[in-house]
């Protein structure tokens, strides 16, 4: 996909904004979303820079619990070296053992701004059948030791079976890509 200012290199970042003038997208290079990322969409008398947008979301965030005294704002990740106070002047996370150092701080900012903590990103077209198979051998397995412990045997070899139909058809899939690579 091409920037849509600049119209020469590959967009890399995709922007929604919504305000009175209804839904806006752009997808933007690096270099055109850089110079966007300056100033935001705001009332012409005060632009606000990304920046302080940042700032003042991860500088409101409630404090009543007790993780988020003084003490848990010295927290440092073993990993990076990085402490909580950084990552609330920044709005930058140091590396991804961060997300486990700082997760009882981050999980009421990430479903404040996203609506939910959990990841649940876009599946590839490519591999997608596979990821979704998975997915659902998983969610199957979790059932059938549920349906062992509550001795509901019956109910369990019917997942058994549908796991062993599933890890069937994923197998024949990735064995016809094998045959296909080579």
């Amino acid at each position: 996909m091409i920037c849509d200012d600049c119209g020469k290199k590959e967009a890399v970042v995709h922007i929604v904004q919504i305000g009175p003038n209804g839904r806006v997208e752009k997808n933007l290079c690096e270099d055109c979303a850089q110079k966007y990322g300056n100033t935001m969409f705001a009332p012409q008398e005060r632009a606000m820079s990304v920046n302080d947008f940042l700032k003042g979301v991860f500088s409101n965030t409630p404090r009543p619990r007790e993780e988020d005294t003084p003490e848990a704002e010295e927290l440092v990740c073993p990993n990076c070296g990085m402490r909580y106070r950084d990552f609330q002047q920044t709005g930058k996370i140091g590396c991804s053992v961060c997300y486990d150092t700082f997760r009882a701080q981050l999980e009421p900012l990430l479903r404040r701004i996203h609506g939910s903590s959990v990841h649940s990103g876009k599946i590839p077209h490519r591999t997608g059948g596979r990821l979704e198979t998975k997915h659902e051998i998983e969610v199957l397995r979790a059932a059938l030791k549920d349906a062992v412990a509550k001795e509901a045997y019956e109910q369990a070899a019917e997942y058994r079976d549908q796991i062993r139909a599933l890890e069937k058809k994923l197998m024949q899939e990735e064995g016809g890509e094998a045959d296909a690579a080579r």
